[in-house]
């Protein structure tokens, strides 16, 4: 193995290592979420100042929310079936922190996804909520956001709620690509794919380019909040760990002679 492999190999079991995660995540976070606040604001403001859509009109604007958001509950879905893999193949041991802390975000962004999407849907289709294929699997994928977070902490044994939790997400990541390709697969009412494409975007640049920068800013807002869901997972096992281990030394105090 060469040196430069191994030297990779050491900084990989270095973040292994909770204590020196915590430690990481202490340095990054601050700065993760200065860049994102920032990144934010320049987006949101190149939002208000791009022009109007000539058919939408002054409701393009949602895009730039909805859009994000749309990327980052599938980006979300996708890192935890990573996490899955790595508790079930590699045994990494934040694997499952990763997992347990991304459920939540993920959650979260899928129900503002939909929740743009039916205030964008409303004067563009006339109505709130079709049974669209696009909206239909972005629901599923929302269900299976809170089945998984119910499913991390239904359990006790945290082997046991971490393998069913890595198990069920591998199972579920089918949903991910019927997301994206359901405009294609089937005829929907939601548009098709017009940012990421072989021929290129079909936006305008003084549309697109709010678009990626805000995308951009609730990206880093994503990693931001995962890492302090990460470091907070992480914290609160090794309370419970030192309650147990407290627990069980009262118990041996009682049982002696």
């Amino acid at each position: 193995m060469s040196d430069t492999a191994t030297a990779q190999s050491a900084r990989w079991i270095d973040l292994a290592n909770p204590t020196r995660f915590v430690a990481l995540a202490d340095r990054l976070v601050p700065w993760l979420a200065a860049l994102s606040a920032l990144t934010l604001a320049v987006g949101i403001w190149m939002g208000f100042a791009a022009p109007e859509d000539y058919q939408q009109g002054i409701t393009v604007r949602i895009m730039y929310l909805h859009v994000p958001f749309a990327w980052l509950a599938m980006m979300c879905y996708s890192l935890m079936a990573v996490s899955a893999l790595g508790t079930l193949v590699w045994r990494h041991p934040l694997a499952d922190v990763s997992l347990k802390a991304a459920a939540p975000v993920g959650a979260a962004f899928t129900l503002l996804a939909l929740a743009t999407g039916s205030i964008w849907g409303k004067p563009m289709w006339g109505t709130w909520w079709v049974w669209d294929a696009r909206l239909t699997s972005v629901f599923i994928l929302f269900l299976m956001y809170l089945g998984i977070i119910a499913l991390t902490r239904a359990l006790d044994d945290p082997s046991r709620s971490a393998r069913a939790a890595a198990i069920v997400t591998l199972v579920g990541f089918i949903n991910i690509p019927i997301i994206k390709f359901s405009v294609d697969w089937w005829n929907t009412l939601h548009q098709p794919a017009s940012v990421i494409r072989l021929d290129g975007p079909t936006i305008h640049p003084t549309l697109l380019w709010p678009l990626l920068v805000c995308a951009l800013g609730f990206t880093l807002l994503f990693f931001t909040l995962h890492m302090m869901a990460m470091r907070t997972e992480i914290w609160r096992r090794r309370v419970t760990a030192m309650r147990r281990l407290a627990a069980r030394s009262a118990d041996a105090e009682r049982a002696a002679p």
